[in-house]
């Protein structure tokens, strides 16, 4: 099993943006302008008004927001296994996909809600219309870095496994389920970690939202921090993290590491690990008599019969039949027609544009400044403790049996919660806020890193690393030859989540409300939560789009030619 040593400049990205990443960009620039106009004739209240800061109110609150979050994971699932497979498989539609998931990571959160909640408004009732929003705004802080994630498992698959598959000639069910699906299991798991984190982390705004005079709120744990925090209750703030916590400490303990001892099955080697991950939980649901009755009775032969049934509706697939001529017709009347509505869209959205005068420009501009300087320092001190304590506790059972549950329950608090808090004391300091603003963005970006990073350290084979001890390999040596190699598409994808992360957290990290007061510094996401907040639509639209710009530029010209050299060099075959 060795790392793949061939390369190819044509698919490294290493191309400047070509025409559908331009198209891409026009898109999302008429569907942000579309959300903005309807912004205006948002309902003035969605949801209740009233949240209680009573304690006994917390439990409840707690099930509401669980609630929310396991709907909006099970729909980043569904679009992960999807929208992944068929970027991986589909070049021609990849061209398309992965520009598209690049912008749409960088989108603010705070951005979808005005498309989300109208346009749910005027089909359903406006209660439903709200938690529906509130789900699908969630699922924008948790799908993109799973899709990512297993787009990268699925372009690194060995070619070896690849040929296996041809050669028992599995169909696309059986492929998904027999080798897809395990060889992604284990970067899965630890992203859909991090995207329950993630989730934590919108919370608040995904439950209390505020555009100019209009209000938008629903119960929950998330709408009680954020009212704690207006209020300046540290008491209410209190209760209201110690619930959060509790939560976070029961799903770790019943759900992930679980499964994260689970997921060690699928680990590619040829040498069964020494300390293998283990969870209490897995192991007394493993030796449960009902269990293993139902697993044996019930879900093996349901399992059986599905995948008898998906084999006769998909057979072995058979060679594309090439493609007939009203097929290419069809395909270039309904591209004309996305072009000329999207033209239409686009003058609409330069139209707005246009209504902001130099100054706001400049505004803007030196937002960017400063807010990508930030981004950058959190970026690098992120990558200065993850990678070393990342492969630490991946590649140490002792260290991580301690440290492990200690990490996933401090990513899942939700930095949000806290910053009010640290505001108190931050603020005292020279350049506070400055301060503030690059911790808050460290805070909720570093644990792409750190469990991509652990992800990517327990997918090293054990004979890989039986063979570099054998050779004497040891120190920066051993570094260079196995770990950073076997990392480096791991690291990639974290490092693209969490420089996207970094850029929303923007939003909430240079614009904060605490105490009734309102205290920002000089950033892009400043401009866009105060041109929120004040319903000035133009210059959201303007922050918006330059933001969208700036990540899309970033993940193109730096993020997405490092992808490619993960996929094509570091292949482990």
């Amino acid at each position: 099993m060795t790392f793949r040593q061939n390369f190819d400049p044509e698919r490294s990205g290493l191309r400047s943006l070509q025409v559908v990443d331009w198209l891409v960009l026009i898109g999302i620039v008429v569907l942000i302008y579309v959300g903005v106009r309807l912004a205006v004739n948002a309902p003035e209240t969605v949801g209740g008004r009233q949240i209680s800061l009573d304690p006994s109110r917390l439990p409840l609150y707690a099930l509401y927001s669980v609630l929310r979050m396991l709907g909006a994971y099970l729909l980043s699932v569904v679009f992960t296994l999807i929208y992944g497979r068929v970027a991986a498989y589909n070049p021609r539609a990849e061209k398309v996909m992965m520009p598209l998931l690049d912008v749409l990571q960088s989108v603010p959160i705070l951005s979808f809600l005005p498309v989300v909640l109208l346009g749910l408004s005027a089909i359903l009732p406006q209660n439903i219309a709200a938690e529906l929003a509130s789900v699908v705004l969630i699922f924008t802080s948790q799908a993109w870095n799973m899709t990512f994630a297993w787009y990268q498992s699925l372009t690194t698959i060995p070619k070896e496994l690849r040929e296996a598959s041809a050669i028992f000639r599995l169909n696309s069910w059986l492929r998904f389920k027999n080798l897809e699906l395990p060889f992604g299991m284990i970067s899965l798991i630890w992203n859909s970690m991090m995207s329950w984190a993630g989730g934590w982390f919108f919370l608040m705004a995904a439950e209390i939202f505020t555009v100019g005079q209009r209000d938008f709120r629903l119960p929950g744990i998330g709408a009680y921090l954020h009212e704690a925090s207006v209020q300046g209750d540290l008491t209410a703030i209190g209760y209201g993290l110690a619930t959060l916590i509790l939560v976070i400490v029961a799903l770790d303990q019943l759900v992930w590491r679980p499964l994260i001892a689970w997921s060690d099955r699928f680990k590619l080697e040829m040498v069964e690990s020494d300390n293998p991950p283990t969870s209490w939980f897995y192991s007394w649901l493993s030796n449960s008599w009902l269990f293993r009755y139902l697993g044996q009775r019930v879900f093996a032969p349901l399992n059986e019969r599905f995948d008898q049934w998906l084999m006769r509706r998909f057979p072995v697939e058979r060679e594309s039949q090439p493609t007939s001529q009203w097929q290419i017709w069809v395909g270039r009347v309904f591209a004309a027609g996305v072009i000329i509505l999207l033209g239409f869209g686009m003058m609409r959205a330069v139209t707005m544009l246009l209504a902001l005068n130099g100054a706001e420009w400049g505004q803007i501009g030196l937002g960017v400044v400063a807010t990508a300087v930030r981004v950058s320092l959190a970026l690098l001190i992120a990558l200065a403790w993850t990678i070393p304590v990342g492969v630490l506790i991946g590649t140490n059972p002792r260290f991580a049996s301690v440290v492990q549950p200690i990490v996933q329950v401090a990513a899942s608090v939700p930095a949000t919660a806290l910053f009010p808090v640290l505001l108190l004391f931050i603020l005292q300091v020279p350049g506070g806020l400055n301060l503030a603003a690059v911790l808050l963005m460290l805070m909720g970006t570093q644990w792409y890193l750190l469990f991509n990073v652990i992800a990517g350290a327990n997918a090293i084979p054990q004979d890989l690393k039986y063979t570099t001890a054998l050779l004497g390999l040891k120190g920066w040596q051993r570094w260079r030859t196995l770990i950073l190699p076997a990392l480096f598409p791991y690291l990639i994808t974290g490092a693209i989540t969490a420089s996207g992360g970094a850029w929303n957290a923007s939003i909430v990290a240079e614009y904060v409300t605490f105490s009734g007061k309102v205290q920002q510094t000089i950033g892009i996401g400043a401009v866009i939560s105060h041109a929120t907040d004040q319903g000035n639509y133009p210059l959201l639209l303007a922050g918006t789009l330059v933001m969208v710009v700036v990540v899309v530029l970033i993940n193109r010209l730096v993020w997405r030619p490092l992808y490619r050299q993960a996929e094509e060099i570091y292949r482990m075959e």
